[in-house]
């Protein structure tokens, strides 16, 4: 079996994705209430003018879950701003958004988003992450190393 070599692009997937899969898991309902009464029987004149039924996707299987809840425990590697970025991210909102939640400017919460990937990257990789560096300095270097893998 082949070692995969984690690059932050694919952290983002997999990111998108558990998001992806944390919607589609079905709702949680409180047990033990039901209705005793039967079933309303339809004639087509009652449905006449109703709009169809919204159709849904599917729940996702055990492995998709799987995936989600492995992804998620990637969060606890990262400080409380940067996993609070990468999530919102995951679940498609803006870079505005973004930026309010965590009251920090576009470009920093980019640079912050960007850090946060490739410090996962570099975790599940097996690197040594660089203590005394500027957080623009880890992601070159991240990029090098994910550079010299390639070729």
């Amino acid at each position: 079996m082949t070692e995969t070599t984690w690059s932050p692009l694919m952290i983002e997937e997999r990111f998108a994705e558990a998001a992806d899969v944390m919607k589609r898991l079905p709702e949680v309902r409180v047990p033990g209430y039901f209705s005793t009464w039967p079933k309303a029987l339809q004639e087509f004149s009652d449905l006449v003018g109703q709009e169809p039924p919204r159709l849904y996707r599917p729940p996702p299987g055990s492995e998709a879950i799987g995936r989600m809840e492995e992804t998620l425990d990637w969060l606890f590697w990262l400080e409380v701003d940067a996993a609070k970025v990468v999530w919102a991210r995951a679940n498609n909102r803006g870079w505005k958004q973004v930026s309010y939640q965590v009251g920090l400017s576009r470009s920093a919460a980019w640079r912050l988003w960007v850090m946060a990937l490739c410090i996962i990257a570099m975790k599940l990789n097996g690197e040594r992450l660089p203590k005394h560096r500027s957080q623009l300095e880890a992601i070159a270097l991240r990029r090098r190393r994910a550079d010299r893998a390639v070729a």
